[in-house]
Protein backbone atom coordinates (compact mmCIF):
# COMPACT_ATOMS: atom_id res chain seq x y z
CA UNK A 1 0.00 0.00 0.00
CA UNK A 2 1.12 3.90 -0.86
CA UNK A 3 1.47 6.00 1.65
CA UNK A 4 1.54 9.68 1.96
CA UNK A 5 5.08 8.89 3.19
CA UNK A 6 5.22 7.70 -0.03
CA UNK A 7 3.97 10.32 -2.03
CA UNK A 8 5.88 12.84 -0.26
CA UNK A 9 9.05 11.43 -1.12
CA UNK A 10 8.63 10.69 -4.73
CA UNK A 11 7.02 14.10 -5.34
CA UNK A 12 9.56 15.72 -3.94
CA UNK A 13 12.05 13.81 -5.84
CA UNK A 14 10.93 15.76 -8.73
CA UNK A 15 13.01 18.12 -10.10
CA UNK A 16 12.81 22.13 -8.75
CA UNK A 17 9.56 19.76 -6.91
CA UNK A 18 8.14 21.59 -3.33
CA UNK A 19 5.86 21.25 -0.64
CA UNK A 20 3.40 23.97 0.03
CA UNK A 21 -0.70 23.69 1.52
CA UNK A 22 -3.54 23.27 -0.87
CA UNK A 23 -6.80 23.51 0.14
CA UNK A 24 -5.78 22.80 3.66
CA UNK A 25 -3.81 19.49 2.74
CA UNK A 26 0.03 18.96 1.33
CA UNK A 27 0.21 20.03 -2.12
CA UNK A 28 3.47 19.06 -4.31
CA UNK A 29 4.20 22.00 -6.71
CA UNK A 30 7.18 22.92 -9.93
CA UNK A 31 7.42 26.09 -10.47
CA UNK A 32 4.67 27.04 -8.05
CA UNK A 33 2.58 25.27 -9.88
CA UNK A 34 0.45 22.59 -8.25
CA UNK A 35 0.71 18.86 -10.19
CA UNK A 36 -0.35 16.88 -7.11
CA UNK A 37 -2.11 17.27 -3.72
CA UNK A 38 -3.35 15.08 -1.07
CA UNK A 39 -7.32 15.39 -0.76
CA UNK A 40 -9.40 15.78 2.20
CA UNK A 41 -10.65 12.24 1.88
CA UNK A 42 -8.60 9.62 3.75
CA UNK A 43 -5.66 7.93 1.37
CA UNK A 44 -6.62 9.36 -1.94
CA UNK A 45 -4.44 11.63 -3.82
CA UNK A 46 -4.99 14.29 -6.32
CA UNK A 47 -3.13 14.28 -10.01
CA UNK A 48 -3.01 15.93 -12.66
CA UNK A 49 -3.51 14.24 -16.34
CA UNK A 50 -3.02 15.94 -19.61
CA UNK A 51 -6.73 15.81 -20.66
CA UNK A 52 -10.28 15.20 -19.45
CA UNK A 53 -9.93 12.27 -21.95
CA UNK A 54 -7.26 10.98 -20.33
CA UNK A 55 -8.36 11.24 -16.93
CA UNK A 56 -11.45 9.54 -18.18
CA UNK A 57 -9.50 6.32 -19.80
CA UNK A 58 -8.10 6.10 -16.73
CA UNK A 59 -11.26 5.81 -15.03
CA UNK A 60 -12.55 3.74 -17.29
CA UNK A 61 -9.54 0.87 -17.42
CA UNK A 62 -9.38 0.44 -13.13
CA UNK A 63 -12.24 2.51 -11.74
CA UNK A 64 -11.23 0.62 -8.01
CA UNK A 65 -8.28 2.75 -8.74
CA UNK A 66 -9.01 6.06 -10.40
CA UNK A 67 -12.42 8.06 -9.64
CA UNK A 68 -13.86 11.70 -9.11
CA UNK A 69 -16.35 13.37 -8.21
CA UNK A 70 -18.88 16.24 -9.14
CA UNK A 71 -16.43 19.08 -7.88
CA UNK A 72 -13.73 17.47 -10.57
CA UNK A 73 -16.34 18.04 -13.28
CA UNK A 74 -14.38 19.25 -16.43
CA UNK A 75 -10.95 19.62 -15.01
CA UNK A 76 -8.01 17.33 -15.84
CA UNK A 77 -6.87 16.39 -12.24
CA UNK A 78 -7.98 12.23 -11.41
CA UNK A 79 -8.35 11.07 -7.70
CA UNK A 80 -6.50 8.26 -6.72
CA UNK A 81 -7.04 5.22 -4.12
CA UNK A 82 -3.50 5.32 -2.53
CA UNK A 83 -4.01 1.78 -1.13
CA UNK A 84 -4.95 0.51 -4.52
CA UNK A 85 -1.99 1.42 -6.52
CA UNK A 86 1.77 0.37 -6.10
CA UNK A 87 5.53 2.01 -5.61
CA UNK A 88 5.68 2.20 -9.45
CA UNK A 89 2.34 3.32 -10.74
CA UNK A 90 2.96 6.08 -7.86
CA UNK A 91 6.06 7.30 -9.45
CA UNK A 92 4.12 7.36 -12.92
CA UNK A 93 1.53 9.22 -11.61
CA UNK A 94 3.17 11.38 -10.34
CA UNK A 95 6.16 11.91 -13.28
CA UNK A 96 3.04 12.21 -15.38
CA UNK A 97 1.83 15.07 -13.97
CA UNK A 98 4.72 16.75 -12.95
CA UNK A 99 5.27 16.56 -16.53
CA UNK A 100 2.06 18.28 -17.27
CA UNK A 101 2.54 21.15 -14.82
CA UNK A 102 6.40 21.78 -15.10
CA UNK A 103 7.82 24.15 -17.43
CA UNK A 104 9.32 23.72 -20.76
CA UNK A 105 12.91 24.02 -19.94
CA UNK A 106 12.42 21.70 -16.64
CA UNK A 107 11.11 19.08 -18.58
CA UNK A 108 13.63 18.94 -20.95
CA UNK A 109 16.46 18.79 -18.74
CA UNK A 110 14.78 16.46 -16.71
CA UNK A 111 14.29 13.80 -19.97
CA UNK A 112 17.67 14.70 -20.74
CA UNK A 113 19.86 13.73 -18.17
Amino acid sequence: MVTEDDVRRVALSLPETIEKPSYGTPGFRVNDVLFARIHEEPNVLVVWRESVGDRDALITESPAKFFTTPHYVGHTSVLVRLHKIDESELIELLTEAWDVRAPARLRTEHHSG
